[in-house]
């Protein structure tokens, strides 16, 4: 470190914090080591009775940390995602838009690897609010070589390795199975139950129908809410192994390409996802109607986000697919879905 007067340090890095103290009203750092010195800083420097500080001089090829923080963001940042400036060299990445966060870990794990660089990510398919922050990046040591943030941008431009995927399914139809309900023996309660959740996406039912344990009613009723414009169809009832349960036939005799019967999700093991002339339909057991939390609300905000779901990713859900069923639920925020 170097000694140099204040107000020469203009654009240097300063070496130590500096601490300023107010009898009887304050006492703390005005500055922290690491803080490259601006013009505006030199009167607070001298308040705090530092006409001399010490200075980090910058060997060549290194990088201040800030600096590096930037660069880091920058390598990593993809579809959807801002930064803010960094503090203490730490630079948070946040949603420009809502939808759902994607990590391609195994190039953050290896980021993560080369050492003194740090990524934090939340947890894959994480449905985020646009503004909140999804991530953080730094490095270490308050500098760092310049060949290490290249290593880093080497990964970078491999693609993404952190996405916010907007919602761009809007339009959604549903068909509401099972005899009891569609005599009017049972009350209908999905509007009660999920019509909420579903508009919390800004999402449109555009088209609703009641259908009886009768597989040709329930086709048809599924190719009249498509035929209203509906991107995303839900069906919800008849999904079980009792002999009126005939949803999953419905769904087989409109024409649809099941690709999934059963989930490895509790609440939610007999979710069935299908596929009616490309758009995708979901299967709702009966447990969306008594459960605060189910596999609903791990598949839904994907579908939105225009994820091609496949029988291998419903799979996966079973690694962190057992909700607690905690007496406060705090979902998003808990273990459920983050396998």
């Amino acid at each position: 470190m170097r000694k140099v007067k204040s107000d020469q340090a203009i654009g240097m890095v300063l070496g130590h914090d500096v601490t300023r103290i107010v009898p009887g009203q304050f006492k703390g750092a005005v500055f922290k080591k690491g803080h490259v010195i601006q013009e505006e800083d030199i009167p607070p420097l001298l308040d705090a009775g530092n006409e001399y500080i010490y200075v980090f001089e910058l060997a060549p090829g290194e990088v201040h940390e800030d600096e590096a923080g930037l660069r880091l963001a920058q390598a990593v940042a993809g579809l959807g995602i801002g930064w803010e400036p960094p503090e203490e060299g730490k630079v948070p990445l946040q949603a420009r838009h809502r939808g759902v966060v994607r990590i391609d870990v195994p190039r953050v794990t290896q980021i993560n690897s080369l050492g003194d660089i740090i990524i934090a990510t939340l947890h894959d398919h994480t449905s985020c609010r646009q503004g909140e922050t999804v991530a953080a990046t730094r490095v270490i040591p308050l500098t760092i070589a310049e060949e290490r943030l290249q290593a880093v941008e080497d990964i970078g431009r491999g693609g993404s390795v952190i996405d916010v995927l907007p919602y761009c399914l809007h339009q959604v139809g549903v068909v509401v199975t099972g005899s009891e309900v569609y005599s009017g023996r049972i009350q209908d309660a999905f509007d009660e139950m999920l019509g909420g959740k579903i508009a919390t996406y800004g999402c449109t039912v555009v088209g609703k129908l009641l259908a009886p344990d009768d597989p040709a009613e329930i086709a048809a009723a599924l190719r009249q809410v498509k035929g209203q414009g509906a991107e995303v169809i839900i069906t919800t009832g008849g999904l079980s192994i009792d002999p009126g349960d005939v949803t999953r036939m419905g769904i087989a005799e409109a024409g649809a390409e099941i690709i999934s019967y059963g989930a490895p999700v509790l609440p939610g093991s007999m979710f069935l996802y299908a596929l009616l002339d490309g758009v995708p339909v979901l299967g709702l057991p009966a447990c969306v109607y008594h459960d605060a939390v189910t596999i609903f609300d791990l598949i839904f905000p994907r579908v939105l986000a225009g994820e091609a779901i496949t029988r291998e990713a419903i799979i996966h859900l079973g690694h962190g697919g057992l909700c607690l069923r905690c007496e406060v639920c705090r979902f998003p925020v808990c273990p459920f879905g983050k396998g």
